[in-house]
């Protein structure tokens, strides 16, 4: 009998499909004249600001100031309101004069502290991504395990030592290690594809946290200028241009941390700016085996903004770790005493990596309207990991440890054209146009059966992976009065490649696929406090390229159907809602057999949720933050009671205040929580959720830094990532399926001194 909702799934297929390809306008209508008006935004100090929104709230036109400062808006006419506002600055009010509409206009914002009351809404302002700023602001992250968690509603977990990508929780997914989330820094993607551990294999270590300058993200596989992985939804981190200061910072603390960063401003000019960024991370956690691990990363970013208008920036980084884990323990040794909590039955485990990324990003102004930007990347990634999740399930005298292991170079680009028309006299049009090149040349990818990392018992699987994907989009935004419409179609291709090293002849086998995703997104904007959304769309993530020649090209790109209803609400000034309804269909799910090096197809999937934030500012120095978040998944082929999603998410909040300054002391205290939820897909065994509490506090003196920074305050018994697994201990005759886990982190604390200068 297959699943009761399986008639709602076809219903939310039909429903998205319809939305997407109804004719919502003819646009036949020709281009009139108005009046418009060009200006420059300036901070108080005469640095040029960019990505400042400008808000006609007469006519609900609206225009962002370009990396020059510079912006053009039609139509205006006498007597026309401009809100002008960006975050940290304090909002402006200008009326449109005479005077203005004839002469370049020059505004000067005031920088103060960042807030909510700063935020206006508008139909082109992604509010949540100007929420999440206030978020990142008023709590600064404070290692890289924070980076995702400033995402509301995405969880994450380690379980190997530290050096390994973290597991992703998001939207009822269990991501792994991001199969079904886009993740990039600067332009450049994480998610490796066809990776040696699981498709989408995101390692974000290579982020210095102190350089991040904003958190874009997207729920759902609504955006045109996101492809492969965006079917949860995506994550675009990017960096600081330049520092306002240089600093040094030293942290220790339990578990011999040490860290150590380095902030270096080395240009600061009008049109000139170029900082270098580095940092190194030691820490052997509370395991009896210590982790051993060690961290080193260094940045350097230059960006030059010519007098027309034109920027461009390079970029370079480098990082590399290793480390030794403990691994995932079976809860059975546990509770016979055979080890404890932060005990192991294979300390052999852990690896080394490491990753270096050059990019250059090219900002052309070709006029007041249409701009061109340009991004182009590559990557050199190696990885290494030893693993045993079994124990001696399949070996018992050697045990069943494996490595897998690779060698990558990434080339890519995107190119994206800009332009805006002004349609109807009182309608603004915006249209986007982008193609780009990814290619993946990964070598000696492998998965060997190994023995105390030294030897080599048996190659599981071991060749050559070639990958490209090229892509084109079309992206526009319509805006009528308090309506946008924003329609959109994205066209990947793919080609996969596979040489099979372990063929006793050449076996080289190729296979290519194209995806076609169209969007289609509404929005309604009654006032400068309020938002309605309809968002839709087809997303879809690629699969390994050793699964696709496998089966010869056959069902291995398949469809996301989403639909998500909502709305933001700036009840006060400093008071924000946002909330949203959302449904997701998948075609098919893969599951990531890690020690077999094979991905198992897993049947069509329903997710459907709820959303819901609230963000509060009583004062000027306190601020409150909720995030909740419920799923309902369901794998819909399956008969009532085993229809389970392992590991899905049902219920997961986070939520904390913050303390921005009171005097010389700032700081916060933040919890996050994961309710209990299947292993299996009968419900049979449970992954128990957790509520840990983290605290900071922050004492300034002069151009020095004070602070303490206390994990799991009251000292929680948890488990930090879990798995069902079906394992063989050495003393065992028989096998025995039941939680495995990485224990978390208890009561950690470690002080940390930063010096400005």
């Amino acid at each position: 009998m297959k699943y009761r909702k399986l008639v709602f799934k076809k219903q939310i297929k039909q429903t998205t499909m319809k939305f997407l390809f109804y004719a919502v306008v003819f646009l036949t209508s020709g281009f009139t004249l108005s009046q418009s008006i060009t200006g420059i935004v300036l901070s108080d100090d005469t640095t040029q600001l960019a990505d400042v929104a400008i808000f006609n709230k007469n006519t609900g036109a609206h225009t962002h100031s370009r990396v020059d400062g510079t912006f053009f808006l039609e139509p205006v006419s006498l007597g026309d309101e401009l809100y002008i506002s960006h975050l940290g600055y304090t909002t402006y009010i200008h009326i449109i004069e005479d005077i203005d509409i004839s002469d370049n206009l020059e505004i000067i914002l005031e920088e103060s502290t960042i807030s909510l009351n700063q935020i206006v809404i508008s139909p082109q302002v992604n509010t949540l991504c100007q929420i999440v700023s206030v978020d990142l602001e008023t709590n600064p992250v404070k290692s890289s395990q924070e980076i995702l968690r400033k995402v509301p509603g995405l969880f994450i977990g380690q379980h190997a030592g530290g050096g390994k990508a973290e597991q992703i929780f998001l939207r009822g997914f269990d991501i792994d290690h991001g199969t079904d989330i886009n993740l990039s820094v600067d332009g450049i993607p994480v998610n490796m594809v066809s990776h040696a551990h699981g498709q989408g294999y995101s390692d974000l270590h290579f982020l210095i946290p102190e350089t991040i300058k904003k958190i874009d993200f997207g729920k759902g596989p609504y955006y045109a200028n996101k492809g492969d992985f965006t079917t949860a939804g995506y994550v675009g981190f990017e960096t600081i241009d330049e520092l306002k200061n240089s600093s040094v910072s030293v942290e220790y603390g339990d578990f011999d941390t040490f860290r150590t960063v380095g902030l270096f401003s080395l240009l600061n000019s009008k049109n000139n700016d170029a900082y270098l960024a580095t940092s190194l991370n030691t820490f052997n956690g509370p395991f009896e085996s210590p982790q051993n691990f060690n961290r080193i990363n260094v940045m350097g970013k230059y960006n030059h903004l010519s007098n027309s208008g034109d920027k461009i920036s390079f970029m370079a980084s480098h990082f590399q770790s290793k480390w030794d884990a403990s691994g995932q323990i079976p809860q059975r040794a546990v509770d016979a005493g055979l080890i404890s909590r932060f005990g192991a039955i294979d300390d052999t485990e852990g690896g080394n990596t490491s990753r270096t990324n050059i990019s250059i990003d090219h900002f052309k102004k070709l006029s007041d309207k249409k701009t061109l930007e340009t991004n182009a990347y590559y990557s050199h990634y190696d990885f290494e990991l030893y693993s045993n999740f079994t124990f001696f399930l399949e070996d018992p005298i050697n045990g069943d440890q494996i490595v897998q292991q690779e060698d990558r170079n990434i080339f890519g680009f995107q190119t994206v054209f800009n332009d805006t028309k002004n349609l109807l006299h009182t309608n603004d049009f915006d249209f986007s146009a982008g193609l780009g090149l990814r290619y993946d040349d990964v070598n000696d990818v492998g998965l060997f059966r190994t023995k105390n990392r030294k030897e080599i018992l048996e190659r599981l699987a071991f060749g050559n992976v070639d990958q490209i994907n090229s892509f084109g989009f079309v992206n526009a935004n319509w805006t009528l009065g308090k309506f946008k419409i924003n329609p959109s179609l994205r066209l990947d291709y793919f080609k996969f490649d596979y040489e099979d090293f372990l063929s006793e002849t050449y076996d080289n086998r190729s296979e290519s696929k194209a995806f076609v995703s169209p969007k289609l997104n509404l929005f309604y904007s009654p006032s400068k406090d309020i938002q309605f959304f309809i968002k839709s769309g087809i997303g879809f993530h690629s699969n390994d390229a050793r699964v696709v020649v496998a089966n010869e090209g056959e069902d291995i790109l398949p469809a996301a159907y989403g639909l998500d209803v909502g709305v933001g609400y700036k009840i006060l000034d400093n008071l924000f809602l946002n909330t949203a309804l959302w449904a997701l269909y998948l075609e098919q799910e893969f599951v990531y057999v890690g020690d077999a090096g094979i991905v198992e197809p897993s049947g069509e999937t329903m997710r459907k949720g709820i959303d819901l934030g609230l963000r509060y500012e009583p004062t000027n120095w306190l601020y409150l933050y909720n995030d909740f978040n419920y799923t309902d998944a369901r794998s819909i082929e399956e008969p009532s009671g085993e229809y389970f999603i392992p590991l899905a998410p049902e219920i997961t909040m986070t939520g904390g205040l913050s303390v921005k300054e009171i005097g010389d002391f700032s700081g916060g205290i933040n919890y996050r929580f994961i309710g209990d939820r299947p292993a299996n897909e009968d419900n049979s065994i449970i992954a128990e959720g957790y509520f840990i509490t983290d605290l900071n506090l922050n004492y300034t003196y002069k151009n020095m830094v004070f602070g303490i920074i206390v994990e799991n305050l009251f000292d929680t018994q948890w488990n930090e990532t879990q798995f069902a697994t079906e394992s063989r201990l050495f003393n065992e005759t028989n096998a025995v399926e039941e939680i495995h886990f990485t224990p978390g982190t208890p009561f950690f604390i470690r002080g940390k001194v930063t010096i400005n200068f």
